[in-house]
């Protein structure tokens, strides 16, 4: 859903830039919020001594699944968009500097998404997912047991509904600032359609990934936080019957999830690391070549008539290859590692620096 150079006019880009600097501003401040929030775990590290190189892995690891464009339709594909997951794993703050980290790479290296809509494209693809990801994952949360099941089905959800939200926010900014003469009902009915069956991808991608951190490392995921332990159960002649639970303080919170982790920290950013950069440099060429959800609705409608060319086109790296590289799949991984490493080397400096800054305040 990268909106190019051209789609919206000029006034409505400037003011979404306004609007995206504005929310990485508070993004930055609450980060430094959620960074700080998670107590003492298993390992004994402080939590932004833990969560600040996750979500610098986050963001790289959004940026390789979205070289993965998954069929949705005839002649159409869908990619993660990657807000949903960062909010669960991270948190919403940081799941906004995340996305915005990988827009940013994207944008500048790889000459995918304009310059000039950067701010468009990280209203709709970072905010907008975010803030709607985390408020319905958190809605659910209230209202189902508490568990980890019910975090993979609240995730699933959540990402699910965050990709058409997006696909309305971009509507209305079309609606605003569009430079083509299209029929807005032609618009708005061809961008949700197509984005709610995108968003089944997303969903499943999401609940999959927050499913398996949790399994091995619950501690680290920030929508598992305040989670009460589950009271043990012993099966009898193939019955499960509750064992009594031990006397409680009277004053005390809900115990947090106290399950010994089964992987270290150290192993879990290695593997998540190798995972994104098998996924960009090898996976990613067995992707479908079919245009995405947006840029199908804007050949079919004619909204593309307008895209100026990126300034970025001459970048060695333009359309996720290798300039001078004449092997399609060497040209393709070697882009996707390049960027896998780039997004996070720049995410880790990020969160690097917001949990820095946060040190001489709590002193």
């Amino acid at each position: 859903m990268h909106v190019p150079d051209g789609f919206i006019n000029a006034p409505v880009s400037a003011a979404t830039g306004v609007v995206a600097a504005c929310a990485i501003a508070v993004s930055l401040r609450g980060a430094r919020r959620e960074l700080a929030g998670t107590a003492l775990a298993g390992d004994g590290e402080p939590g932004g001594e833990r969560t600040a190189p996750l979500a610098g892995l986050v963001a790289a690891f959004i940026f390789a699944v979205q070289m993965l464009n998954f069929p949705v339709a005839a002649g159409t594909s869908g990619h993660l968009l990657g807000g949903a997951l960062a909010a669960i794993l991270v948190g919403p703050c940081a799941g906004v500097l995340c996305v915005s980290v990988v827009l940013l790479m994207q944008g500048i290296l790889f000459a995918d998404g304009g310059l000039t809509a950067l701010g468009v494209n990280i209203t709709d693809m970072a905010i907008v997912t975010t803030v709607v990801a985390y408020g319905v994952f958190r809605g659910l949360l209230k209202v189902l047991p508490r568990g980890r099941r019910s975090i993979t089905g609240a995730a699933f959800v959540a990402a699910l509904l965050s990709v058409p939200a997006a696909a309305v926010a971009f509507t209305l900014l079309y609606a605003i600032g569009g430079t083509t003469d299209v029929s807005l009902g032609k618009v708005a009915t061809a961008m949700i359609g197509v984005h709610l069956l995108i968003g089944i991808g997303e969903a499943v991608i999401t609940a999959l990934t927050v499913g398996a951190v949790i399994a091995v490392r619950p501690d680290l995921v920030y929508g598992a936080r305040g989670l009460t332990r589950q009271r043990l159960r012993l099966r009898v002649d193939g019955e499960l019957i509750d064992l009594p639970a031990a006397p409680a303080a009277p004053a005390a919170d809900p115990e947090p999830v106290a399950a010994a982790p089964r992987t270290s920290r150290r192993a879990l950013w290695i593997t998540g690391l190798v995972t994104s950069l098998v996924l960009a440099g090898f996976v990613s060429f067995y992707a479908s070549a079919n245009p995405d959800g947006l840029e199908k609705v804007a050949a079919d409608h004619g909204i593309d008539k307008t895209v100026e060319e990126h300034a970025s086109a001459d970048s060695p790296l333009a359309d996720y290859g290798v300039k001078d590289v004449g092997d399609a799949r060497l040209s393709g991984g070697l882009a996707g590692v390049i960027g896998v490493g780039a997004t996070v080397v720049a995410g880790s400096a990020v969160f690097w620096a917001v949990r820095r800054r946060r040190a001489p305040e709590a002193s």
